[in-house]
């Protein structure tokens, strides 16, 4: 599969990103050599392999982090008190779409 120019101003568009040509044909220059990459870990033979599930915990299936507690969630002027911005209640943010 090979990822041209087009798909990554494509993806750029989507994302939001505006990409000088220089950096259009160096990302589609490095998603073509991860894809590359990926092709080649594809041809390993990993029969009998078992899967791995959560290696950074080591516990039982049922086991969880911490125990549940019910507690008192957050009052509205306490979860507002240190926003740069609020309003009627709510976090105001600068606007970021505008299509």
């Amino acid at each position: 599969m090979k990822i041209t120019s087009k798909d990554v101003r494509r993806v750029a568009e989507l994302a939001s990103l505006a990409l000088r040509d220089d950096e259009v044909e160096r990302m589609a220059t490095d998603l073509n050599n991860i894809v590359t990459h990926i092709d080649k870990l594809n041809e390993l033979n990993t029969d009998g392999v078992e899967p791995m599930a959560q290696v950074l915990f080591d516990a039982e299936d049922t086991a969880t982090l911490r125990e549940d507690r019910e507690r008192p969630s957050l009052t509205n002027e306490e979860a507002l008190a240190n926003a740069a911005v609020s309003g009627s209640g709510y976090f105001k943010v600068p606007l970021v779409i505008e299509r």
